[in-house]
């Protein structure tokens, strides 16, 4: 059996003494924090989990996307929807259903997919967009008000343009064509001039009736 001097006996004594204060809750310590590695872990793998089965759907999505079977397209955007409305899979599959339902005339279930974005989506970008989509449908059933305040709401700078050519749309519709000429003129100012659209809002634009 080893010796020890007095002052290492005296070490020793010491240590014995602070553990059997603290050695249960360094214990506890050590075990949580081995716990909280195991946990996110588990966690992250969760979430690659969940991420990967909300792909799967959504791909599912984009391959009847091309039959232009808006109910088809509904049932599969519906699916994501439901099973991952967080992801961001989630709110294109809704744009992508609206624009099915759209394009098939049905304006209630393009409304209700696009106010589903609104109502869901962690994207601003997104909301940005079925928030402008949104305002094409209010103005095709013409109900201008609703349209309007859809497009007072506060949006991302690169839809400034957009959110303008739109609100022209709204007051040309309105017969407010000095309201809407502002509109115009702020959407150009917003647009890369020598482009497509900035070409079709020059038109519009010039096609108001002249001031009296």
């Amino acid at each position: 059996m080893a010796a020890y001097n007095p002052e290492e006996q005296e070490n020793i004594d010491q240590l014995k003494s602070w553990w059997n204060t603290y050695g249960t809750l360094v214990i506890v310590i050590v075990a949580v924090f081995i716990a909280g590695i195991a946990g996110a872990q588990a966690w992250n793998y969760y979430k690659k989990q969940k991420t990967e089965q909300a792909l799967e759907l959504y791909d599912s999505v984009l391959q009847v996307q091309g039959s232009g079977d808006a109910k088809k397209i509904s049932d599969a955007a519906g699916l994501v929807m439901e099973s991952f409305p967080s992801s961001g899979y989630a709110s294109r599959a809704a744009l992508i259903s609206a624009q099915a339902s759209f394009n098939a005339g049905d304006l209630q279930n393009t409304k209700n997919r696009l106010q589903w974005v609104l109502d869901n989506s962690g994207e601003e970008e997104l909301k940005d967009m079925a928030r402008l989509r949104l305002t094409g449908v209010l103005l095709d059933e013409e109900k201008y008000d609703e349209a309007l305040r859809l497009l007072e709401v506060k949006h991302g700078e690169s839809f400034d343009g957009l959110y303008a050519d739109r609100r022209g749309d709204v007051l040309t519709a309105t017969g407010k064509f000095g309201e809407a000429r502002a509109a115009y003129q702020m959407a150009l100012a917003r647009i890369s001039p020598g482009s497509t659209y900035y070409d079709i809002v020059q038109m519009k634009l010039d096609a108001l009736p002249s001031a009296k």
